[in-house]
């Protein structure tokens, strides 16, 4: 495929999302419900990477169920050079990303990932998410890499981009196991004054370890039912989010939504479904959404780690299972249904 065939176009956004052009200016909280609390800078527990405080993760974990992670080694350039590149490539065409990132290791994907494109073909506009991304497994990533590592790609923005996204997956890794490590020594702590026999230390695989870029279009006329992402919670152990400062991520505490300020350098860290069984629900695996923004598109960058498939899960609220098994019911009830119904499946 010869670089001319990427041009870039305004036909950049699946169909379904392509709008007038908008006006670059927002104030960012005009767009937020009376019920949704703006969660400030100071608001949200702070964790630091470099002096880990175990007994303030433990607060942050089973109070919230999300924290801001600062200090966190990944080097800004890297960051700026990844965040510009995606955007970049967003830029080509619809027909183009389809093209260009059509199998292994990088796919691209729109409105709901846990749909397949048949699906989501059938998909009336109100019931889809409203976002476009690149769905990247690490580990095929540095196969592919070495496979072709003396080879001539098609086009030299797919590349770089690839090259990048694997350097700032080694941090997340590298991040995802200090904090793993962190939150499953004290729920080992725990577990030996009850004198309990689980070993929650070895669950966490970074060989199932994968990165989502995601861009959200402004939407000049949002309603209740257009979302960048509808309400769900992760089916990971540990989720890392690096968002841009346009902002748009919420999250569910005591009933409430609450609207999470972004501040520059900083990752927002999330507990999964995973993390909520390993810790017999000492740990909760919080319920979040990403609000589309009236004036501007939004991107933001996801490492989501799981334990191997094969493992069984063993606690006394749930019955043993494995990642695969829940996986499998969630598909089965995304068909059935409609939604994930989760770890409830499994009580």
């Amino acid at each position: 495929m010869k670089n001319m065939s990427l041009q870039y176009t305004s036909d950049s956004y699946p169909p379904i999302f392509r709008q007038p052009n908008i006006p670059l200016c927002c104030n960012e909280n005009q767009d937020l419900c009376n019920h949704e609390v703006v969660v400030g800078r100071n608001t949200l527990p702070v964790v630091d990477f470099q002096c880990v405080n175990e007994e303030k993760l433990h607060e942050a974990c089973s109070d919230w169920g999300v924290f801001r992670l600062v200090n966190h080694g990944i080097p800004t350039t890297l960051i700026n050079q990844l965040v510009e590149t995606s955007k970049q490539v967003f830029n080509y065409s619809f027909e183009s990303k389809q093209r260009l990132f059509s199998c292994s290791p990088v796919t691209y994907f729109w409105g709901t990932p846990a749909l397949n494109s048949k699906g989501l073909a059938l998909q009336q506009p109100q019931n889809i998410n409203w976002m476009e991304g690149f769905n990247v497994p690490l580990s095929q990533l540095s196969s592919h890499t070495r496979a072709h590592k003396h080879g001539k790609d098609d086009d030299p923005l797919s590349t770089s981009l690839r090259y990048l996204i694997q350097e700032y997956g080694n941090h997340q890794s590298r991040i995802a196991e200090t904090i793993y490590k962190a939150i499953t020594d004290r729920l080992l702590l725990d577990q030996r004054r009850l004198d309990d026999s689980r070993n929650c230390s070895s669950y966490l695989s970074l060989s199932t370890g994968f990165l989502r870029v995601y861009r959200y279009p402004a939407l000049v006329q949002p309603n209740e039912t257009s979302w960048g992402m509808d309400v769900h919670t992760d089916s990971s152990i540990i989720s890392i989010l690096n968002q841009d400062l346009v902002g748009g991520l919420q999250f569910m505490r005591h009933g409430h939504w609450h609207h999470v300020h972004p501040v520059a350098n900083t990752l927002i860290v999330n507990l999964g479904d995973m993390m909520q069984a390993i810790s017999d629900d000492k740990y909760k695996s919080v319920k979040h959404r990403v609000k589309l923004n009236k004036y501007k598109e939004r991107l933001s960058m996801g490492y989501f780690v799981f334990p191997d498939d094969d493992i069984l899960i063993q606690s006394p609220s749930y019955k043993p299972f494995t990642y695969s098994d829940f996986r499998a019911q969630v598909q089965q009830d995304l068909k059935a249904v409609g939604y994930k119904v989760g770890l409830q499946r499994f009580k």
